[in-house]
């Protein structure tokens, strides 16, 4: 199984296409966390949080080939991003939910 996960989180960056779709799901998420603060004015952290996911996801995939430790290295940054993401929401829900 560890074997797997390595092969996956170190692998070659997939490029661009992959690159975009991340990039594009960053500026979504954005746009959804600006809406919500201007006009809503109760900003969504969940949002920005995904937000800088895909944006991590985004930059590791569109790194050169030969970058396969720093695209790993911003994958497990950003699965561990994520996961903070839910383990707040479990713990702590008023910090994301808001009051």
């Amino acid at each position: 199984m560890s074997v797997k996960i390595r092969e996956f989180v170190f692998s070659e960056p997939a490029g661009r296409p992959n690159a975009i779709v991340m990039f594009s799901g960053s500026l979504v998420f954005l746009t959804i966390y600006v809406y919500y603060d201007i006009l809503r004015n109760s900003p969504s952290v969940f949002a920005l949080v995904i937000a800088i996911g895909f944006a991590m996801s985004g930059i590791a995939e569109s790194l050169p080939e030969e970058r396969r430790r720093v695209a790993g290295g911003l994958r497990v940054t950003m699965v561990l991003f994520m996961l903070s993401l839910i383990a707040t929401t479990i713990f702590a829900p008023e910090l994301i939910i808001g009051e």
